[in-house]
Order: structure tokens, then sequence, then C-alpha cells
């Protein structure tokens, strides 16, 4: 792959908090910019996704965050709240600015861990930058796993994946944090991280459900079922070009369409997969419907790219 251009996107910084013990933690993006969502996942957790319907009196998010921890994590965005109060950030409401954070989590708890609270969401925020962050098996990626179709005896390791590449005189980046139940696939379509048998090859976990899937035969004797909500991938494409928030979640539709070509299986019952569109420009512009299909097209592509080095950036 060729290196990145920093910095990421122009207008955003991103951060990452550990929680004590390391085996979680969140990712926090600091705008302010508008936003969009695309939720294709059956188990998601999220927090004030409504803020970023292009109905809502709000116009703009100041941040988003992925956070480790379940539902539990969601607290994490009380410290990123706190921390953007304290920098005079938030909608007016004529009383003191309220922060808009959109939230997002994934699954990774572990009995009697910590989990991500308003103490690693402020750290987050503290270690935000314009280019340069880790990628890996930090943040909202420590503690996520893929291939988990067999269980998580057979998982690998997954984590957070970051892209960015010129769009004209603008920039298209994307984040992702991949903790799927499904296998990771390269250009060719075959497994770069995923389930595994107890000899260590691939099991290929499409190929598991259409013989019956886990409950059937010697594999249910061996593992047990996935649980619905213990898996998910989350993403944010983002750029600079002045698009609104319709347009925006026209892009997020499409450029959630790497989920399904770099993920098998995807948006399952068991995956709470949520991708967000953002926008850096100070004012918005309409586009062309041509326009909006191509940066929904280079969003993908650095999708992609953002979802294949989650899962190796950390195994370098």
């Amino acid at each position: 792959m060729i290196d990145k251009v920093e910095p990421f996107v122009p207008g955003l910084a991103v951060g990452h908090g550990q929680a004590y013990g390391g085996h979680t933690g969140c990712t926090v993006v600091l705008g302010p910019f508008r936003g969009a969502v695309e939720v294709r996942g059956l188990a998601t957790g999220t927090r004030e996704l409504d803020a970023l319907s292009p109905h809502h009196l709000v116009p703009r998010a100041d941040a988003i965050l992925l956070t480790g921890g379940s539902a539990f994590g969601l607290a994490a965005a009380d410290g990123v709240m706190t921390w953007l109060e304290g920098k005079g950030r938030g909608y007016d409401t004529g009383v003191v600015p309220v922060p808009i954070v959109p939230a997002a989590v994934i699954f990774d708890l572990h009995a009697d861990a910590p989990r991500p609270d308003a103490e690693t969401g402020d750290a987050a925020c503290e270690d935000a930058r314009a280019g340069g962050f880790a990628e890996g098996r930090v943040g909202v990626g420590s503690g996520a796993t893929v291939g988990k179709i067999a269980g998580p005896e057979g998982a690998m390791a997954g984590g957070f994946g970051a892209w960015s590449v010129p769009f004209g005189e603008f920039r298209v980046g994307a984040l992702a944090v991949v903790n799927a139940l499904g296998d990771v696939l390269d250009d060719g379509g075959h497994i770069v991280v995923g389930a595994r048998g107890p000899d260590g090859s691939f099991l290929d976990a499409a190929a598991v459900l259409r013989k019956g899937g886990v409950e059937a035969g010697e594999m249910s004797r061996r593992t047990r079922s996935p649980v619905a909500g213990t898996n998910t991938t989350l993403a944010i494409v983002a750029t600079d070009m002045p698009l609104g928030k319709t347009d925006l979640g026209r892009v997020a539709r499409v450029a959630a369409n790497a989920l399904a070509r770099r993920i098998s299986p995807v948006h399952t019952p068991f995956d709470g997969d949520v991708v967000f569109a953002v926008s850096t420009a100070p004012e918005e512009q309409p586009l062309s419907s041509r326009e909006v299909l191509a940066l929904g097209a280079a969003s993908q592509a650095a999708l992609e790219a953002a979802i294949i080095r989650a899962v190796t950036e950390g195994t370098r």
C-alpha cells in the first residue's frame, strides 16, 4: 500500500483512550462537522444518532465516539462532552453550549475488566491529532476480534484502521474498527483474517453457514452458537467537500458497501454495523448526483483499505 497522506482530512482530529488494563478503549473524531449515518447491522448499540438526521434542529455534530465496552462504553461520551464543554464548543442553546456527540459501540466485554468511561473519553480528546494517529490494537480496536463463527476459540485479532486519499482539490478518508463475526477478505476474495479450525486453517464462515452453520454436526460439539450483539464493524468516511446532510446520507449508503466487499458474512443478526459520513466544510453546497456517486465510490474504496489496515496494522 502507498503511504497515507497527512493530515487525514482537514478539520478532523482523531484520538484514542485506553481503559485501565488495556483490554478495551475508545476512539474520538473531533469536528465540528455535518454528518449522516447508515445503520446496516441488526444488533447496534448507539447514542444520539437522531442528531444526524437532515430533519434534526442541530446542524452539526461536535464529535463522533467509537467505543468498546458494549452499551456500558457509551459512558465515555460523557467525558467527550465535558471536554468539549470546557473548550466552549457545542450547540448554542442560549444557556450553555451543548456538545453533540453521536456514538456507537462494539462488544469486547471481559468479566470483571474495566470498560471505557468518562475518563477514557476525556483521554481520547486529549490525544486527538490531525494525523499520525495509531492504528491496530489501540483505542476502540484494543479488544476487537474477527472470525467468530465457531466461537471465540478460533477468532483472530481485529483492530482500528485508517486510510486517506486525494479527491480532486479535496480529501476523502475512512476510519474503521473491525470486530466482525465474519472473515475479512482481500481483493481476490481470499481470507486475510478469520475463523480458524483446530489445525489453524481458515474455516470460511460463509461455507460453514452454507453447510448448516455452527449448530450442525461436529462443529456444534466443539463450539457454541454466535451470540447476538457480540460483533460489530463501525466506520466513518470523511471529506472536506461541502456536502449537506442529505448528500452525506447518500455517500454513507454507497460507502457501506465496503463492508460487504471485505467482510463475509456481514450485516448479520449478530453484528451491529454502523457507517457514519461527515463533511468538515464550513458551508454546504448542492452537488450533482454524479458528484455524489463519485464521492461515494471514493469513500467506499477508502473504507475498504481502512478495513484491511484495521486487521493488519497491529500484526506488523
